[in-house]
């Protein structure tokens, strides 16, 4: 068997492990529960990807992020590594072959969302699947206590009863001391081993910038940071506003956000991956997962909700050990709704029972209604129709999900699908009298043979280039046989998805943990307060701050951060203020104050100042009853 340097090596062609990597892998190839808290950048995936090819079984990743899911699954491919994801909007036939597949063996890591493991399906082939590690990412998200906790995590608790001996692996790049104790515990997991690096990032300049004009301040900082930079806004609509303001400015920066089509995110990603595009500006989701070393900045249009946020998303500049910059930007405004951010939150219960109670009017989701199904859902469009404050209604349907009712899916694509429901003697005579859909049907039938069967998820591209007619042309001949109910066709969607866990009842029935909520409530307050600190503290070293939040002592200032900057130019200000001061008053010669600021108009007046009274204190300097300073 070779060794984890060997494989290292093989596959991923790096000579050396980063920090702690070797020893998670050590650890979990010992058959030990694991616990890893590595910086962002920290090289998570490698300590179980890596793992996965020295057992003889398949490593199961629970992720929540589909788009880590599909980057992952397609960079393990790439280097000769069998995986595989299934993920929302998947067809029930395509999940069940990638599960018989991962049962007879044909992967060796498969990627699942938490809420898959539900699922009737999933769980009808747990038992066969010879698993040999469990490995779950973002783990910060299984502790209520965490800033993005999600109900379906504590499923994977069931897991551990099945599969008694199989080892788990829970990464995370952020988790205060209260959320590691609180994974631990969710987890019902027993003599973990914690490794834990420096949430320290030594190549990493943090500052703070206040700003009443941000366009223009950004742009100026785009001209003084060159290198390859994420931006992040907390709106879908600020990342389209101020992309198309740098591109006014001469800048090239685009847009990446969930409510664009898959095709144009794809297209702006690769352009700022491959360099050919400088500045992506993007909602806070854009990062995860995406390994490109050399971000040398980002930028906070507006300021993240908690430091965790901002931790990790600072964190995705400088990966590859250079120099990096992570800036915020700030203003009253941002403060205020900080400030008001705890009451929009968490709305008042009776709120929460009223979107409980709109979402099932807008599904359309009858009382008992069977759960486990996806319904197309747009915020936008929800709020329009049952006339609900948005932000509002956004965080009561959050609460909603954490209390296990649902669980809601950003960008879900999901394919063309068909299934034939004509016998084969219709089929018969519909060739008879309509050519053009007999040659539809035929060139289905041989590119797909389950037709008949279930329904089918089909490429209308690959269909179109067959028949030498145009995409658009087959889909409208698909829409005149589902008409004919020849065929059921289900178009190809993507967008938002809610997943209904439960069976629906009445709002007025609907028990909610409020308990629960209140103590939510309590700690995201305390979070606000401490971003608005480390916004607004003027005195101590950002690692400083950073580092304490997270739990970890550290005494020394970074030394590059803007507070630390600040102070050493100050100290250096101070120095030469001092001796050009002591420059103009040799021992035998006494002058008025308004005399010294006069003959150093290279200085800053209050700092000439505030020195010549330091001085005095110092007993270096001394004024006389008539406002002449000598020597002391």
């Amino acid at each position: 068997m070779p060794t984890p340097a060997a494989i290292l090596k093989r596959y991923w062609g790096f000579d050396h492990f980063r920090p702690l990597q070797e020893e998670i892998i050590d650890a979990v190839l010992q058959q030990q529960n694991t616990l890893a808290l590595l910086p962002t950048g920290g090289g998570k995936s490698l300590c179980y990807q890596l793992p996965s090819l020295m057992h003889n079984g398949v490593t199961l990743v629970v992720t929540p992020l589909i788009a880590l899911m599909q980057e992952q699954v397609e960079k393990l491919q790439s280097l000769g590594i069998s995986a595989a994801h299934i993920s929302a909007g998947m067809s029930r036939s395509d999940v069940y072959r990638i599960l018989n597949n991962t049962a007879e063996g044909g992967y060796k890591l498969l990627y699942v969302s938490p809420e898959r493991i539900q699922t009737s399906l999933f769980n009808e082939f747990l038992p066969v699947l010879n698993l040999k590690l469990i490995a779950i990412d973002e783990a910060h998200c299984i502790s209520q206590w965490g800033h993005d906790f999600r109900p379906d995590y504590l499923k994977i608790a069931e897991l551990r009863r099945i599969f008694k001996k199989v080892p788990v692996l829970a990464v995370t790049a952020s988790a205060t001391v209260d959320v590691v104790q609180d994974i631990i515990t969710q987890l019902q997991i027993k003599d973990v081993t914690v490794f834990r690096q420096s949430f320290e990032r030594t190549n990493l300049h943090y500052t703070v910038v206040y700003s009443e004009q941000k366009y223009k301040d950004i742009a100026a900082l785009l001209e003084k940071h060159s290198g390859s930079t994420i931006i992040y806004c907390r709106s879908r609509k600020q990342t389209e506003q101020l992309s198309r303001q740098l591109q006014h400015y001469g800048i090239d920066a685009l847009p990446y956000h969930a409510g664009m089509n898959s095709e144009k995110r794809t297209e702006n990603r690769q352009l700022w991956t491959n360099n050919q595009v400088r500045v992506i500006v993007a909602t806070t989701a854009f990062g995860m997962g995406i390994d490109k070393p050399d971000v040398q900045s980002v930028l906070h249009y507006d300021v993240p909700e908690h430091l965790e946020a901002y931790y990790q998303e600072s964190g995705r500049a400088g990966r590859d050990g250079k120099h990096a910059y992570s800036i915020v930007l700030y203003n009253q405004q941002d403060i205020n709704r900080l400030e008001e951010s705890t009451d929009t939150q968490f709305p008042p219960f009776d709120f929460i029972r009223k979107v409980y109670q709109s979402v099932a009017e807008y599904l359309q989701i009858p009382i008992g209604a069977e759960p486990y199904r996806y319904y197309d859902f747009d915020l936008a469009d929800f709020c329009t129709k049952f006339k609900l404050h948005a932000p509002s209604a956004a965080r009561a349907l959050k609460l909603l999900e954490q209390e296990g009712l649902w669980t809601l899916s950003e960008a879900v694509f999901k394919p063309a699908a068909v299934q034939i429901l004509a016998d084969r003697h219709e089929l018969d005579n519909l060739g008879r009298i309509y050519n053009d859909l007999n040659l539809l049907i035929t060139t289905m039938l041989r590119l797909y043979g389950t037709l008949f069967y279930h329904p089918t998820a089909i490429n209308i591209k690959v269909i179109a280039k067959h028949l030498k007619i145009k995409p658009s042309v087959v889909t409208k001949l698909l829409v005149q046989l589902d008409k004919m109910e020849v065929i059921q066709f289900n178009q190809p969607k993507e967008g938002p998805q809610l997943f209904f866990h439960h069976y629906r009842v009445d709002s007025k029935s609907l028990i909610i943990d409020t308990a629960r909520i209140k103590a939510l409530k309590k700690a995201h307050d305390a979070r606000t307060k401490a971003i608005i600190h480390f916004i607004t503290d003027k005195n101590t070293c950002r690692t400083i701050n950073i580092l304490r939040y997270f739990g970890q002592e550290y005494i020394h200032n970074c030394g590059h951060c803007d507070i630390c900057a600040g102070n050493a130019k100050a100290a250096t200000n101070t120095r030469d203020v001092r001796a050009a001061i002591l420059a103009l008053l040799p021992h035998e010669k006494e002058m008025i104050i308004a005399s010294i600021t006069d003959l150093l108009p290279q200085y800053d007046k209050q700092d000439v100042t505030d020195t010549l009274r330091q001085m005095i204190d110092d007993g270096v300097l001394k004024l006389s009853g008539n406002g002449i300073i000598g020597r002391g």
